[in-house]
């Protein structure tokens, strides 16, 4: 099925959604005039017609990228909102369904109800109850991912760990290495911030520095306004790259081959080029500090399930029996497990991205957990089976929802020891 077809079949749910949220809201608030229901007929459903005309615009048209980021605010808080009022809403529905075939099978005579006391008022019915319950509740998530836009989208934390390889030449010992991953340019609204960001990384005067992929959302235009923050990203040792499952533009162009795609690959590929960035493309470099080496080896994107396997292990890994150890940048943490577990025991560590912890969650020292752990076994931090270890990096940037509530963008410090 194409992109058209699943958008339009998403829209169609969507807005059966919106008019069985409309209709209970109406029953919930029978005490409206005509005219305030009039108007709240008019706001309800021109909003939900401007926002999805925003919407396929924003995915279809090239409108200016701030303009897309405030029409998905608006779409994802809409989305949450609804998802946390609806279940109330069929509740409210079974329990009048049951109450409805209860009376209609029962055969005793019903017993007079004494009526309200007219000094007290009209009690609120149990329907009414359960669907203002449901818009009281909806505006937890409404405030939460509000919050995360306004305070958690650029809220930079420095992470810092300690790697230990035993294999790790003397040279190397202390020596920092810095990761970010997942810039996704495409969705930043805030030049000031990423450069803040950038300018953090920096202060920590790393010694060499990883990407880990996905340096836009689909196209390599969306790098034009922030490539001169990233170009900024330098480091003795050089900065070294790898490519994610965005970078490709397959959720833009398809998976089929196209001039249009493969020129985009090429011009995203040019960006790592003029940043000075060292990208790796299913190959290895050799770093060298007082005649002693370690390996840096870098594959394209290759991903368990649906996500692409372009990356190629077997060639990134040859010529480097030499090496006492091996660094690998590998975009999908499930690469991990999926191969690189089973099939290259010489690899030390790989640093992954990906998750983005699924910008939602909660993260401490000695704590930490996200919906994204039910997808992936490794999603943010430090993983060691036996002698590899894998680093989960939870992205620089963001995707789909512009914020993040609890999962903050990473930059991680990395110092190397041997024991």
């Amino acid at each position: 099925m194409g992109r058209l077809p699943i958008l339009i079949l998403i829209t169609l749910v969507m807005l059966a959604l919106d008019f069985y949220c409309y209709k209970a809201i109406l029953s919930a608030f029978k005490n409206w005039t005509e005219s305030a229901k009039k108007r709240f007929t008019w706001l309800w459903w021109g909003y939900t017609i401007l926002l999805t005309i925003g919407v396929y615009s924003g995915i279809f048209l090239n409108i200016f990228l701030s303009l897309r980021a405030i029409i998905l605010v608006a779409y994802f808080l809409t989305i949450a909102c609804k998802v946390v009022l609806i279940p109330f809403l069929v509740i409210d529905d079974l329990r009048r369904l049951v109450l409805g075939l209860l009376r209609r099978f029962k055969t005793e005579k019903p017993v007079p109800q004494k009526p309200a006391s007219p000094s007290l008022g009209e009690p609120i019915s149990r329907s009414s109850f359960l669907v203002k319950a449901g818009l009281v509740v909806a505006a937890v998530p409404l405030t939460s991912l509000s919050w995360g836009i306004v305070s958690g989208a650029y809220d930079y934390k420095i992470k810092r760990k300690t790697l230990i390889l035993p294999n790790l030449p003397k040279a190397f010992e202390g020596i920092k290495l810095g990761q970010i991953s997942d810039i996704h340019s495409g969705s930043f609204y805030n030049h000031k911030a990423v450069k803040g960001g950038v300018e953090m990384l920096l202060a920590e005067k790393p010694d060499f520095i990883f990407f880990t992929g996905d340096l836009v959302n689909d196209m390599a235009t969306e790098m034009r306004d922030y490539q001169d923050i990233f170009t900024k990203v330098k480091a003795p040792l050089g900065v070294y790259s790898t490519l994610g499952n965005h970078d490709y533009g397959d959720y833009h162009f398809g998976r089929g081959p196209s001039t249009a795609k493969a020129k985009n690959l090429k011009d995203v590929i040019a960006t790592h080029k003029v940043m000075g960035w060292d990208l790796l493309m299913n190959e290895h470099r050799r770093l060298k500090v007082d005649g002693e080496e370690l390996g840096i080896l870098g594959i394209e994107n290759w991903g368990m399930g649906r996500f692409p396997k372009y990356g190629r292990m077997d060639l990134a890994v040859k010529n480097t029996d030499d090496l006492p150890v091996k660094l690998l940048l590998s975009h999908d943490p499930s690469h991990w497990r999926g191969e690189v577990l089973e099939k290259y025991p010489q690899i030390d560590a790989m640093f992954s991205g990906h998750t983005h912890g699924m910008q939602f969650g909660v993260r401490t020292k000695d704590f930490q957990w996200s919906p994204i752990q039910y997808i992936y076994k490794e999603w943010a931090g430090l993983y060691q089976e036996k002698q590899q270890q894998l680093y989960v990096n939870v992205g620089y940037g963001f995707l789909g929802y512009p914020g993040r509530v609890g999962i903050l963008p990473e930059i991680t410090i990395f110092e190397l020891k041997r024991a």
